[in-house]
């Protein structure tokens, strides 16, 4: 039997099979992938040899339902027919209610929010956990998400808060990359030259916050000395409400997923 399957073999579930894998959780030959396009298994089978690579369900102590929420349904039903006792789902919108309902009483479901830095073993991932996880269950899913990055376990209603904030950060962050870009090729730096600089800004200043275990409220205050450019700089960001805009993203982004779970 698998010791455990990965129900979609798409982008995030090609994340937890290398992250697996890489941190060494699981050998290729204990883990099972379940993907319906021959194209995508395919490319499975390439890249992680020894996985078990089907078409269809597979005998499993554990699962991942790592399908589009679309597909939610059709992919519990995998599960079940798997024979697997515990699940992790990282669908979005889909409650931990209606997974028990189509897994069964006889299914310990958990239900986790990872982000596309996953991808990388970069993540930052919540759990939340249904009516009958124990506190196994909960150490055994801790384990396979880490794989991904970091976890924190929270009731599953602040999950909503979780996608606004870290499912979509990256794409936060990203636009602030891009806005650093433009900015240096408008003071008349080669557009690669200032995308370099953008890059190792925001990957270093991430660093230090990791790092050093300093506050963000003491990192800026670091670099900003009184009356200099930085303080020029962050006197126009503060004008133009940069940081009610984050937390107004955030709170909207946050507002959309609680829409979303109530019309899965």
């Amino acid at each position: 039997m698998t010791r455990l399957v990965v129900v979609g073999g798409g982008r995030m579930g090609h994340a937890l099979l290398g992250g697996l894998l890489r941190s060494g959780w699981a050998a290729p030959g204990e883990l099972g992938v379940v993907e319906p396009l021959a194209s995508v298994r395919s490319g499975l089978v390439k890249r992680y040899p020894g996985v078990v690579v089907s078409e269809t369900g597979l005998a499993a102590e554990s699962a991942v339902l790592a399908v589009k929420p679309a597909d939610a349904r059709a992919g519990c039903r995998t599960v079940s027919d798997s024979g697997c006792r515990r699940a992790i789902s990282i669908m979005a919108g889909v409650k931990i209610a209606q997974l028990e309902t189509w897994l069964g009483r006889d299914v310990a479901v958990l239900r986790a929010m990872p982000n596309t830095p996953a991808v990388l073993g970069a993540g930052a991932s919540a759990l939340a956990g249904g009516t009958s996880v124990t506190e196994s269950d909960f150490t055994w899913a801790e384990e396979v998400l880490s794989s991904l990055g970091v976890v924190a376990r929270l009731p599953e209603y602040q999950l909503d808060a979780v996608t606004g904030l870290s499912g979509s950060g990256p794409a936060y962050v990203f636009l602030l990359a891009e806005a650093l870009v433009d900015a240096g090729v408008n003071e008349g730096l080669d557009r690669e030259v200032s995308r370099l600089l953008a890059v190792q800004t925001l990957l270093g200043s991430a660093r230090l916050l990791a790092e050093t275990g300093d506050s963000p409220e003491t990192l800026r205050a670091a670099v900003t000395s009184p009356g200099g450019t930085t303080a020029a700089g962050l006197r126009v960001l503060e004008a133009h409400g940069f940081r009610s805009s984050v937390l107004e993203a955030v709170a909207a982004a946050a507002d959309r997923s609680r829409e979303i779970s109530r019309t899965e």
